[in-house]
C-alpha cells in the first residue's frame, strides 16, 4: 500500500515579535538607563517597559511604544488578570547588539571625520544624504522572544548581511517601583531639560557628594545647591516663560540627594526637550523627561530618587518608636 503523505507541521509562532527599520531612537532611549548592568523587561500589547534599579534608591524607566516599530505582535490575549511576559537581561549586551545596525554608516562617517581634520563636530550629527536609509537600501531589526524562558533574539539584516544575537534572559526579581505619592504632591515644575543639564554642569566642578533641591512658592522658585572639596555653588531658577513653563508649589520643599545619582540622568537631559520636576511629601523626587522623536512621536523617561534621611526625619522616627 502506498504510504500516506506526511502532514507538514506549521511553524510555531513566537510569543513576541517586533520589527524596526531603525534602532537609533531605541538605542538613545535605552542608553539613558545604562547606569545599571541589568534591566527588568515587561512586554505588553502597548509597548515594552525597561526598568533599571540601583540599590532601591534610584530607578529609571523607559517605555518603548509600539509606534516605534513598523510591526509589533504579542501572542497573548489582552484581558484582565493575564500576566504579561517579563524577564531580566544584560542591558550592555542589548545596547551592543543594537549598535550593529547601521555600523557601516558609522564607520564611514568616522573615516570621513579623520580625513577632514577641520570638519565641524556639529556636522556629524546631521543626516547624511548618502547613508543606507536615506538611499532606500533595505535594513531591518527584528526582536524575537520565542517563549517564556527563552533567549531574546536580535536579528539584523542590512545590505544583504544578516546578523543574529541571542541574549540570555533571567528570572525577574520583580523589584517594586520606588513609591511616589501623586496625591500628596508638594510641587511640580516644568522647564527645558537643557537648563537642568546646564545646572549640573555648573555644580560638577565642586566635586559634590550631594545636591540639595529646593522648591519654593516665592522666587527663586527652584534652586540646586551643592558643596564639595573645591567649594560650594548654587543655581537658581526664576520665573519666565523661557525658563519655567509650569509652576505649582504648595509650601517650601527641600531635600538632598546623591549628586552622582542625579548626574546619572544626564543622558536623558541631553536628548529630552522638557523635564517635569515633582516631589511628594515623603521627599521622593521624580524627574519625567519628554523626548520628541523623529516622525512626531513622543516618548517619556521616568527617574525616581530617594532622598538622604534628614536629622528631622530621624528625630520624628525616634519619637514614633518611643510611643
Amino acid at each position: 500500500m502506498p504510504s500516506s503523505p506526511a502532514r507538514s507541521v506549521p511553524p510555531q509562532q513566537p510569543l513576541f515579535r517586533a520589527v524596526a527599520s531603525s534602532t537609533k531612537q531605541i538605542y538613545q532611549l535605552l542608553k539613558c538607563i545604562s547606569f545599571a548592568p541589568k534591566v527588568h523587561v515587561q512586554i505588553t500589547h502597548e509597548g515594552i517597559k525597561f526598568a533599571a534599579d540601583h540599590s532601591r534608591v534610584m530607578q529609571g524607566v523607559v517605555f518603548l511604544d509600539k509606534g516605534l516599530f513598523s510591526s509589533y505582535s504579542l501572542g497573548m490575549a489582552d484581558e484582565e488578570g493575564i500576566e504579561f511576559p517579563g524577564f531580566q537581561m544584560n542591558l550592555a549586551a542589548l545596547l551592543e547588539a543594537l549598535q550593529i545596525f547601521g555600523a557601516t554608516d558609522v564607520a564611514a562617517k568616522a573615516a570621513r571625520a579623520e580625513a577632514e581634520p577641520y570638519r565641524s563636530n556639529l556636522r556629524n550629527y546631521r543626516p547624511d544624504a548618502f547613508n543606507h536609509q536615506t538611499l532606500g537600501m533595505p535594513g531591518t531589526c527584528c526582536i524575537l522572544y520565542e517563549e517564556e524562558g527563552s533567549t531574546l533574539d536580535i536579528i539584523i539584516e542590512e545590505t544583504g548581511v544578516k546578523t543574529q544575537c541571542k541574549m540570555a534572559t533571567y528570572t525577574p526579581e520583580s523589584p517594586d517601583d520606588i513609591p511616589f505619592d501623586r496625591i500628596d504632591l508638594s510641587f511640580k515644575i516644568i522647564t527645558q531639560a537643557r537648563w537642568l543639564l546646564d545646572a549640573l554642569s555648573e555644580l560638577a566642578p565642586m566635586a559634590p557628594a550631594r545636591v540639595t533641591i529646593v522648591a519654593s512658592p516665592d522666587a527663586p522658585y527652584l534652586s540646586l545647591s551643592s558643596g564639595g572639596g573645591f567649594g560650594s555653588a548654587s543655581v537658581d531658577f526664576s520665573t519666565g516663560r523661557d525658563l519655567i513653563e509650569t509652576l505649582s508649589v504648595t509650601d517650601r520643599w527641600a531635600q538632598s540627594y546623591k549628586f552622582d545619582f542625579i548626574k546619572s540622568a544626564s543622558e536623558a537631559m541631553r536628548i529630552a526637550n522638557k523635564v517635569s520636576f515633582r516631589g511628594d511629601g515623603q521627599g521622593v523626587l521624580s524627574l519625567q523627561f519628554m523626548v520628541e522623536l523623529e516622525g512626531g512621536t513622543v516618548s517619556f523617561l521616568d527617574f525616581r530618587f530617594v532622598p538622604y534621611v534628614t536629622q528631622e526625619d530621624e528625630e520624628t522616627g525616634g519619637e514614633d518608636d518611643d510611643d
